[in-house]
């Protein structure tokens, strides 16, 4: 089973220094015998075509028009080779993506979204209150067989999203594992990770899913409060239920995104990585409109 937790506040350390976003150079290759003379030639010209390439990459690769491939790359669901060339070369933008997933990059850029959305609605920046549900999505052919599963109860082949938002409905955790893991046993881990990084949050509403030694546990281990949210009696069809309506909202908002309605990713950090980019231009839009109406400052703080 593979899996991939993202949490934390954008008030957390930065990671160590990257030099650059580019990558890296040509390893050097060690000439021992003279049948090696020749392939070290060939990696001295790949060394220098490989420089040259690095400092085209300097001046014609602005941070913005690669936020903006992005974007449009999660929302309109296309493949990385079929950027429109209005955009930066598609490894270049694909490399940012990359690197901006590893290095907390674009975890501190969407906690501090989350922060100035609820600072601008009144609140205190960090919640005391959240609520947690999980989705399941079918995989595309590139989803390996060791990171899939099949979810018996939704009958999909594929993997399966955890997340826990706040009252307001932004993303806080999310987790991302294969289809066959129960909610209760992935909720164990998220709610490790919400008492870590969310030490104010004391109360959680959650599904049926939810129940059995679970609300025992949170509430002996982690000192939380886990309140499980039932159907109502004789319910048939859709009804909005007490808080659970919050959550569903927020994974209604990260299917808009085309690229998040199937998993086309590879790597469970990827998948998380295009949730964060779908609820980044929510909260974006979000804090434009708040922009346009004074209900915000012009500048945005991510660390």
């Amino acid at each position: 089973m593979s899996f991939y937790l993202v949490c934390g506040q954008a008030v957390a350390p930065p990671p160590a220094p990257v030099p650059e976003h580019l990558p890296t150079p040509f390893p050097p290759l060690p000439v021992r015998h003279h049948r090696h003379r020749m392939a070290a030639d060939r990696c001295v010209f790949a060394r220098r075509r490989h420089r040259r390439a690095r400092r085209a990459a300097r001046v014609t690769c602005p941070r913005r028009d690669i936020v903006d491939a992005i974007r449009y790359l999660d929302h309109n669901s296309c493949v990385w080779r079929a950027l429109p060339v209005d955009f930066p070369p598609w490894p270049t933008v694909y490399h940012y993506f990359r690197t901006w997933t590893r290095d907390g990059t674009l975890t501190r850029l969407h906690n501090g979204l989350r922060e100035q959305i609820r600072t601008a609605e009144g609140r205190n920046p960090t919640p005391t209150a959240a609520i947690m549900d999980s989705q399941s999505v079918r995989a595309a052919d590139t989803v390996a067989r060791t990171s899939r599963g099949y979810d018996a109860g939704k009958k999909v082949n594929g993997r399966k999203r955890h997340i826990v938002v706040d009252t307001t409905g932004l993303l806080l955790v999310i987790l991302v594992t294969t289809g066959a893991v129960q909610d209760r046993h992935a909720a164990r881990l998220l709610l490790w990770a919400v008492r870590g990084c969310f030490t104010r949050v004391t109360a959680i509403w959650a599904d049926a899913g939810y129940t059995g030694q679970l609300v025992d546990w949170a509430t002996d281990t982690l000192g939380l409060t886990v309140q499980i949210v039932r159907k109502l009696a004789g319910q048939v069809g859709f009804q909005v239920l007490h808080r659970r309506w919050v959550v569903e909202r927020t994974l209604s908002w990260i299917i808009r995104c085309r690229r998040t309605v199937r998993d086309y990713e590879r790597h469970p950090a990827h998948h998380a990585a295009m949730v964060q980019w779908a609820m980044v231009i929510v909260m974006t839009r979000r804090l434009a409109r708040y922009h346009h109406t004074g209900r915000l400052q012009p500048a945005i703080h991510t660390r």
